[in-house]
């Protein structure tokens, strides 16, 4: 170096990437996992629509198998996930998408007796995944089947029947007594929901909800 040349300024060494932004991009792709998958529940609840609906004894509201996508949704995704995929479906049923059995979709979907029951899913996988929540790293079987027959039964009834009651002009009474023919096959249901899901969480620790957060806690540095 001659003597006039001026000094090159030191090199600043390159910024290594540290705890926080592995957290972050390890946070980011949890994230990015957690809207995938609340997009394949939406869209297998819609799929589950394809063998159509079935209506029985007079009732308006049809037999379908989409319920048992609602179960899942919530045991596996969890009670925030679980609603976000039935929302998703709710809003692009709304929008006119034909998703419900038997091909049905727009805001007509929304006025029909079968209206308190599609309402009903939202608040159903939100209880079904809080209640598997409540199970920790290891939700039993008899935990699984009473989420699944109390957030994916019991609640979407609750929201069902008396909106089916409102709409139809009928007492409550008669609106359950039409109701009760769903019961020996959302019976049915229940077990095979709940099955899945032990077997799926099992194989796939991921699908335990509790397991789920406890890794976008980690994430977080909590």
């Amino acid at each position: 170096m001659r003597a006039d040349e001026p000094a090159s300024p030191p090199q600043e060494p390159a910024p290594d990437d540290g705890p926080a932004d592995g957290r972050g991009r390890a946070l980011r792709a949890l994230a990015t996992a957690d809207l995938a998958r609340v997009g394949v529940f939406a869209a297998l609840i819609a799929v589950l629509g394809l063998p159509g609906a079935i209506t029985a004894f007079g009732n308006a509201v049809p037999i379908t198998l989409q319920t048992f996508g609602v179960m899942l949704a919530g045991a596996i995704l969890g009670r925030w996930r679980g609603a976000l995929a039935v929302a998703v479906l709710l809003v692009l049923v709304a929008a006119g998408l034909p998703l419900l059995a038997g091909g049905r979709g727009g805001l007509g979907a929304f006025t029909a007796p079968s209206a308190g029951f599609l309402i009903g899913w939202l608040p159903g996988a939100a209880v079904t995944g809080w209640i598997v929540e409540r199970g920790g790293r290891t939700p039993g079987l008899v935990r699984l089947i009473a989420a699944c027959a109390i957030g994916g039964v019991a609640v979407v009834y609750l929201f069902g029947i008396p909106i089916q009651a409102a709409i139809m002009g009928i007492s409550l009474g008669k609106a359950a007594a039409l109701s009760a023919v769903f019961l020996p096959g959302d019976a049915i249901k229940v077990v095979l929901a709940a099955l899945v899901v032990r077997g799926t969480q099992r194989a796939y620790p991921d699908a335990i909800p509790a397991v789920r957060e406890e890794r976008l806690r980690a994430a977080r540095g909590r």
